[in-house]
C-alpha cells in the first residue's frame, strides 16, 4: 500500500492467467480485454501484452476474437491463459482460439509485417505482428474443452504444445485429433503428433509439456487427460514410456489428470496431479519418476509417491534439495525431492492457482485471496512474510535481472529492492 519498492506497475485486464515472461527488453503477459488498451476494442477478447521491461510502458498487444460457441470452447472473460515461449525476436504462445502463434517480439513498432502471414486485423504501433499460426481446432479438428491453457516450450527447430483437445459431457468429439504436437518453429507446420489418450480423455487437456535429456536422449514430457503421464523421443515422437498418476485404489470417478507442467530435475521428472479447479478439492498425489525407464512405468519407474497432497493445479519448485508443491486447497507442502519424505506444510488459508518460486532461498506463493507468502527455503518451517497484494495472485512470481514481476488479476508489479548504501 506505501508503494515501497515498487518499480512500476501497469494495469492488465481484468482476470488474467498467463505468466509474465520477460525477455529481449519487454515483459509479455496474458491476460483479457477487460480494461481496454484500445478505446476502438471494447468486447471480450483475448489479449497478450506486451511492456517495456525498464519502466512497464505499453508497447504493443495481440487481440484475438472469441470462439462463437462460447463456454464449451471458450469461457467468457478469461482471455489467453498461455504463458508465451520467447526466443530471439520470436514469441510462441496459444491463443483462446486454440491457435499456436508465432509473433515478432516488435510488433508493428518496427514497421515491417514480418514473416509469410499478413492478414493481421490490426495493425496500428501498438499492435502484435504475426509471423505464423497454426489453428489447431479448425487444421486438426480439436475440441478444444472450455479454453486453451497450454505454455509452449521450445527445443532446437521445435515447439512443443498441449493442443487442450478434450471432452463434452458425453464424449470425447475428437479422439483422433493430437492431444500433443510438435511444430516446426520457423514454419508452424507439424513435425509429429500423438493423440495417446484418445477416447479415454476425461473432462479437458489443460497441461504444458516440458523437455529434459535422459542417458543422451532429448524427451518431451506431456502430461495426458486421461491421467497418464508420457515420455517420448522429442525428436521424432516415438513414445517411450508412460505412467499412471493415480493410486491403484482410487475409483473411476475420482481419477485426477495433470494440469501442472512436468518438471525435470537431476534425472526424475516431478509431477502432481488433479483435476478442473471447478471440481473443487478431493485427493490428489504427487510423484517422482525415473524416465529412463520404457513402456508401462507405473511401478517400476515409481521413484516416490506422495499421497497428501490433494488436488494440485500448480507446477513444483525444485532446489537445495527440496521439493515445494502447492495445491488447489491451498496446503504448501516442502519435502525431501529424492525420497518423497515430508518435512513440513503451511495452510495459506486461500485457494491456490499459481506455482511457488524458488529463488535466493526464499519460496513466494500467491493466493486467490491477494496474499503473496515469502518463505525460507528450508527443510525447518519459519513463518513466512505476507505481503497483501491487494488482489487475487492467480499466476506465479517471476524473476528477471534483479526485478520480481508479481501479476494479480489486474495488475502487474515490478518489485526491487533499493541497493545498499556504501557501509550498510
Amino acid at each position: 500500500k506505501s508503494g515501497k519498492n515498487i518499480k512500476w506497475n501497469a494495469q492488465i485486464g481484468s482476470t488474467s492467467y498467463g505468466n509474465p515472461v520477460v525477455a529481449d527488453g519487454k515483459v509479455f503477459l496474458g491476460t483479457n480485454n477487460g480494461n481496454p488498451r484500445n478505446p476502438n476494442i471494447q468486447e471480450d477478447k483475448g489479449v497478450l501484452m506486451c511492456f517495456r521491461e525498464s519502466d512497464g510502458k505499453f508497447l504493443w498487444q495481440a487481440v484475438t476474437d472469441k470462439l462463437a460457441s462460447g463456454s464449451q470452447n471458450d469461457f467468457p472473460e478469461q482471455g489467453v491463459c498461455s504463458s508465451p515461449a520467447v526466443e530471439g525476436k520470436h514469441l510462441y504462445y496459444v491463443s483462446n482460439r486454440g491457435e499456436l502463434v508465432c509473433l515478432d517480439t516488435e510488433g508493428f513498432l518496427d514497421g515491417k509485417n514480418d514473416g509469410p502471414f499478413q492478414g493481421e486485423v490490426y495493425q496500428g504501433s501498438s499492435d502484435a505482428d504475426i509471423v505464423w499460426k497454426l489453428d489447431m481446432m479448425k487444421e486438426l479438428g480439436v475440441y478444444q474443452r472450455n479454453m486453451a491453457n497450454s505454455s509452449p516450450v521450445v527445443w532446437e527447430d521445435l515447439v512443443f504444445v498441449v493442443t487442450s483437445n478434450g471432452r463434452s459431457d458425453e464424449k470425447v468429439p475428437s479422439p483422433k485429433a493430437p492431444s500433443f504436437l510438435a511444430v516446426n518453429k520457423n514454419t508452424g507446420k507439424v513435425v509429429w503428433q500423438d493423440n495417446s489418450p484418445g477416447d479415454d480423455i476425461l473432462r479437458g487437456q489443460w497441461s504444458s509439456p516440458a523437455l529434459g535429456r535422459v542417458d543422451g536422449l532429448q524427451q518431451a514430457f506431456f502430461a495426458g487427460g486421461d491421467g497418464w503421464l508420457y515420455g517420448f523421443n522429442a525428436q521424432t515422437g516415438e513414445r517411450l514410456w508412460k505412467f499412471d498418476l493415480n493410486p491403484k485404489n482410487i475409483g473411476p470417478e475420482d481419477r485426477n489428470y495433470g494440469i501442472a507442467t512436468p518438471v525435470f530435475s537431476e534425472g526424475k521428472v516431478l509431477m502432481s496431479a488433479g483435476q478442473d479447479p471447478d471440481k473443487g478439492s478431493g485427493r490428489g498425489a504427487a510423484y517422482s519418476i525415473n524416465p529412463a525407464k520404457r513402456g508401462d512405468i507405473s511401478e517400476s519407474g515409481k521413484v516416490w509417491q506422495y499421497e497428501k497432497l490433494d488436488r494440485s493445479i500448480s507446477t513444483a519448485a525444485v532446489g537445495n534439495g527440496l521439493a515445494f508443491l502447492s495445491d488447489l486447497d491451498g496446503i504448501l507442502h516442502c519435502l525431501d525431492v529424492k525420497t518423497g519424505t515430508p518435512y513440513w506444510t503451511f495452510d495459506m488459508k486461500s485457494p491456490v492457482w499459481g506455482s511457488p518460486l524458488l529463488a535466493d532461498g526464499k519460496v513466494y506463493l500467491g493466493d486467490e485471496d491477494g496474499d503473496l507468502a515469502v518463505f525460507r527455503a528450508h527443510s525447518k518451517l519459519q513463518q513466512p512474510s505476507v505481503i497483501d497484494m491487494a488482489d487475487s495472485v492467480y499466476s506465479t512470481p517471476v524473476p528477471a535481472n534483479g526485478v520480481l514481476y508479481v501479476m494479480t488479476r489486474t495488475q502487474l508489479y515490478a518489485i526491487t529492492t533499493p541497493k545498499s548504501e556504501p557501509g550498510k
